[in-house]
């Protein structure tokens, strides 16, 4: 980490040149412009990750002005988690910018467009990692396919930055619940991208709603012309 705080100065100049626009309707943020010493790792709705090859190990997250407050709360999580396998860790804060560990691995939306099998282990890590975050005063939420990397078949979370706030969301009960009722179904199949946006947007326009994930799993097994009946249908 020392190598990567005397060149600090050099990278941020790097990092003052990203040009961010933020978009409409919980979209992923526009990038406009990454200077070209800096390599694109991916992007969320509030910031974007980049890398720099002189420091393969740690990533960049930068956000744009208006979500800094994003930032700062999380950073105060990442203090709060410290060093925790279930984690990435946090080991700067610059001015619009936090310095994060590199997590190498898909996320389990990659997986599932590529057909890699999710174990049952990675629900599990999830759900000790919750337990872990609840028991040092945070609120872990806003846990969803694109922020859990599958990593040497463990579970990592990447995105922390709402935990701070009491008040929750049902993303990961939602996917708990769907994985047990409906994956053995598409369990290693290649779930085509138009398939998970459409997902997605109706889940999002759903979930505050009164929700049901079984009526929901079968809409999408529907759409991927599997028999949505299940031996655990609670109808």
């Amino acid at each position: 980490m020392n190598d990567l705080i005397d060149e600090i100065d050099l990278l941020q100049n790097q990092i003052q040149q990203v040009e961010l626009t933020i978009l409409p309707g919980n979209q992923l943020i526009h990038v406009n412009h990454i200077p070209t010493e800096l390599a694109f790792v991916g992007r969320g709705t509030d910031a974007v990750v980049v890398r720099h090859p002189n420091f393969p190990h740690y990533v960049f997250k930068i956000f744009p002005q208006p979500y800094l407050n994003k930032l700062e709360n999380e950073y105060i999580a990442y203090q709060k988690l410290g060093d925790s396998r279930f984690f990435s860790r946090c080991y700067y804060k610059g001015e619009n910018y936090l310095v994060l560990r590199y997590e190498s691995g898909p996320t389990l939306y990659d997986c599932l467009l590529q057909g890699i099998i999710i174990p049952k282990k990675i629900i599990e890590d999830v759900e000790k990692a919750r337990i872990y975050a609840r028991n040092i005063g945070l609120y872990p939420q806003d846990i969803h396919l694109k922020n859990i990397l599958l990593q040497n078949e463990q579970a990592k979370i990447i995105d922390v930055s709402e935990y701070i706030h009491p008040n929750g969301d049902q993303r990961w009960e939602h996917l708990y619940q769907g994985y047990h009722q409906f994956y053995p179904l598409i369990k290693g199949k290649k779930i085509p991208v138009w398939v998970m946006e459409r997902v997605k947007k109706t889940y999002l326009n759903q979930a505050d709603g009164n929700f049901s994930v079984i009526e929901f799993g079968k809409n999408l097994l529907r759409m991927l012309t599997i028999n949505p009946s299940y031996p655990n249908d609670d109808k």
